[in-house]
């Protein structure tokens, strides 16, 4: 580490404030339009009421950095002035104000830190049009619980002031120490500590032998964001990938006027060249802050759902996995997961939407593997899930199978049978439209059981509640599930990551066990759930729309 540079600072400053509407976290942080977070005041206030409410006694080690979008860089110079006026001792910062939220995790974790304040709105759109986020995340590396999330967003309400400190800009682009207006502030390397931690886990030298020959070609698209320098480290120069393996791996404001979010409508290019005329062996793609990942095979995408239960029933083939503690996924994930757990008698938990609520789970050492239907996989590694991770695990197991994706997935479904699974979303919906769909379906979920529409025929309907296991705090209205005499299901939700409207999601699934109906198509396999669901629903008497605007 560099000698410490002084930079001049001011004595603290009050400045009065008043309180925004809205200033409420969701699953993952606050999210809303750069044109909001743009308000004079606005972004302090919300960071003012994280400090305030961790309290005046935790201001030791804070974790900063974000995934490069449009405002990233001002903001970490501003938080950091906050941050020396609230009295914490140090902070460590992402070079060039970078960290993805994985390697944010890890960095708390190692370093025993208080926390760690993400700046991202994950797989929203960047730019200055697009959104921005802030999240903040505990000691244990994960986000913040639902208590503390209540608490910021009750002491966003009350704010009358922030305290701040007048000082040059830091010098983010270059590793050092410095002092700024008292306080301690490391600006350190964003992906060693990661990658270090990942090759601990993971067999690299059978991937640098499948990787490094050139007979194993693979393509991963970092979509103009976070996981640009993360892969180019570790599968270009660790694992000795061909050069130009990662695609898009520049991190740019608007992450290059795309959509940062690994699925088949925003991750085109790459869905494209795995069903060209020579295409690569594997493929994958991450989202804006490096915690979600799609993973293709030659010819076929593998669906998120798949992908957990995959992981699951070969981790005995990989380093750091020979013995799980148990497994868990957010209820809207199809229940693929489940029945490698059975057959490895496992514990299995079906959790709400939202990683926090795993965190208790892996905390108490209940659960090694979990992960949500929308991209996202994990482990007992960090508190977070982890695009680049799954990449990672998905290419190990080859690597010891010597197999090819697919061909990995169809013995998976000769096996365990097949979850056939799909998630519609409806965005941009008018949130008073999208509300009084929910409240009718809530209203009427009692007298759903036994009615017949189409070829699907109600058995029972529950709006989901959990009740953590670990600490015993209930989370009620997590979504409706609709269970039918064939053995479907369907759920709906309203999302909490948009920024506008409403997002009203309709997950579908059917388990199949005939072993000559396990390569169909999916949507035309769910066609009776689909429609079923969207009569039971209304949607389109609620929201006028007839069809989705994203399938996955």
């Amino acid at each position: 580490m560099d000698a410490m540079n002084r930079e001049p600072g001011g004595a603290v400053r009050r400045v009065e404030t008043h309180p925004f509407n809205g200033q409420k976290p969701g699953t993952s942080g606050l999210r809303k339009s750069v044109r909001e977070f743009s308000q004079p005041h606005y972004l302090e206030n919300f960071i003012q009421a994280i400090f305030n409410t961790l309290g005046a006694e935790v201001r030791g080690t804070l974790v900063l950095g974000g995934d490069g979008r449009y405002g990233n860089r001002d903001a970490i110079q501003r938080i950091l002035r906050l941050a020396a006026a609230n009295g914490f001792q140090r902070v460590v910062v992402g070079r060039g104000g970078i960290l993805s939220t994985p390697a944010a995790s890890c960095l708390i974790r190692k370093l025993e830190a208080d926390g760690g304040i993400i700046l991202s709105a994950s797989h929203n759109p960047g730019g200055a049009d697009g959104d921005f986020g802030v999240k903040f995340n505990g000691a244990n590396g994960g986000p913040a619980s639902e208590r503390v999330t209540a608490a910021i967003h009750r002491e966003s309400g009350v704010l009358d002031h922030y305290l701040t400190c007048d000082s040059a800009a830091l010098e983010l682009d270059r590793d050092g120490c410095h002092d700024l207006c008292g306080m301690q502030v490391d600006v350190v390397d964003p992906v060693a500590d990661y990658a270090d931690l990942l090759e601990t886990l993971f067999d690299f030298d059978a991937l640098r032998e499948m990787l490094g020959g050139g007979r194993f070609r693979m393509r991963f698209d970092a979509m103009h964001a976070v996981t640009g320098p993360y892969a180019r480290e570790i599968l270009e120069r660790r694992l000795g990938a061909a050069q130009g393996t990662v695609m898009n791996g520049e991190p740019l404001e608007d992450f290059g006027g795309g959509h940062p979010d690994p699925n088949l409508a925003h991750a085109r290019d790459l869905v494209d060249l795995m069903n060209g005329n020579d295409p690569p062996a594997f493929g994958a793609a991450s989202d804006g802050d490096g915690d979600r990942s799609m993973v293709l095979g030659r010819g076929g995408y593998i669906n998120p759902c798949d992908s957990l239960a995959v992981l699951a029933a070969n981790a005995h083939l990989v380093r750091g996995y020979g013995d799980l503690a148990g497994v868990a996924r957010s209820m809207p994930t199809s229940r693929a997961v489940d029945r490698v757990a059975e057959a490895r008698k496992l514990p299995c938990y079906e959790t709400p939407t939202g990683w926090k609520f795993f965190g208790n789970l892996l905390d108490d050492g209940r659960i090694t593997l979990c992960g949500e239907e929308s991209f996202g996989t994990g482990s007992s590694h960090v508190r977070e899930k982890d695009g680049l991770w799954a990449v990672l695990f998905w290419l190990n197991i080859i690597a010891v199978r010597r197999q090819p994706a697919r061909a990995i997935l169809r013995e998976h479904w000769r096996q365990f049978g097949r979850d056939y699974f799909t998630r519609h979303d409806y965005e941009g919906v008018d949130s008073v439209d999208a509300e009084a769909l929910m409240a009718s379906l809530r209203e009427r979920l009692a007298g759903l059981p036994g009615q017949a529409y189409g070829e699907e025929t109600v058995e029972c309907a529950d709006d989901f509640a959990y009740e953590d296991p670990v600490d015993g705090s209930v989370s009620q209205g997590q979504g409706i599930r609709l269970y039918f005499k064939s053995g479907a299901r369907a759920v709906f939700r309203l999302s909490g990551t948009g920024t506008a409207g409403a997002t009203l999601r309709l997950y579908c699934e059917r388990y199949e066990r005939d072993p000559t109906l396990l390569e169909l198509d999916t949507q035309r396999t769910l066609a009776p759930v689909l429609g079923a669901a969207a009569a039971i629903a209304g949607i389109e008497a609620h929201t006028g729309r007839t069809a989705p605007d994203v399938i996955t």
